[in-house]
């Protein structure tokens, strides 16, 4: 019977033991955590960051089978991403973001100096996704730059003149901008777009070489479009109306306008076809 008792008393020791043991383990052990320090904690927030484009890209491009090879997001979407990361941020995390996109700016522009247009666009991108909302004057640069990269790129240049408008917005005095934008305008066709450019970039450079010669060269290019336009649209009419008055045995050439001289306004005169 004693025996029995010493038994459950070892056993009672031992179980105390083992608590013991266990207590003494984990007592210390958020203390023995080691603390990340912030160039760590920046890094991993960027690899965050990164994957929540990368899955934003993704779902974009399932869900758009017609547009496939796209994998660029809305510049509103993105600025919601980075707004919600930047809100958690510190200023030194800031920081290290733009001396990233910096270094992504330099590489992009080192490839469209050696006319790597597509992969410079790339790094411009890729700086966009990571520069802080804060920072609006390199954002800004960004665009202006990716711009660049696009223009030389025959299908991007509508894209192009979208990145030009984000930089102005971003920095509404920025000449370089208008300049790039107003000439995209002009290989589009977009001619009042472009001498309005070329105007803007005169008030903030009244000697600027190519924005003189630009409002000098483009209001005749836009009266003799608008006088193209005028007769195809004269034209179209003309054989519409012919259209309408056939079946009557008339024809356009039976009506003339005129005009009086005093009034400046116009009346129709009917000419009967000879019999």
């Amino acid at each position: 019977m004693n025996n029995t008792m010493d038994n459950a008393s070892d056993k009672c020791e031992r179980l105390q033991s083992n608590e013991e043991v266990i207590e003494e383990l984990t007592r210390d052990l958020e203390s023995s955590c080691i603390k990340v320090d912030e160039s760590t904690r920046s890094k991993n927030i960027a690899g965050d960051s990164w994957d929540i484009l990368d899955k934003k890209n993704n779902e974009s491009n399932d869900n758009n089978d017609d547009n496939a090879q796209s994998t660029d997001l809305s510049e509103d979407a993105l600025e919601d991403l980075l707004k919600e990361r930047d809100l958690s941020l510190t200023e030194p995390e800031k920081e290290a973001f733009k001396g990233e996109a910096e270094n992504l700016k330099q590489t992009g522009n080192d490839l469209f100096k050696n006319g790597e247009f597509v992969p410079a666009i790339s790094q411009y991108t890729k700086a966009l996704e990571i520069c802080p909302l804060a920072y609006s004057k390199e954002r800004s640069i960004l665009y202006a730059n990716r711009a660049a990269a696009k223009a030389k790129c025959q299908t991007e240049k509508d894209s192009a003149i979208s990145d030009c408008t984000k930089a102005i917005e971003l920095n509404s005095s920025y000449v370089k901008a208008y300049i790039r934008r107003a000439q995209l305008y002009e290989e589009t066709d977009k001619l009042d777009e472009a001498l309005e450019d070329f105007k803007k970039v005169l008030t903030f450079d009244p000697n600027h070489t190519d924005a003189n010669h630009a409002t000098r060269r483009l209001p005749p290019l836009i009266n003799e479009r608008n006088e193209k336009l005028k007769a195809e649209m004269l034209g179209k009419l003309k054989d519409l109306g012919n259209m309408v008055l056939k079946p009557f045995g008339l024809s356009t050439n039976n009506f003339e306008l005129q005009q009086d001289p005093n009034s400046g306004g116009y009346s129709v005169k009917f000419h009967q076809n000879p019999m």
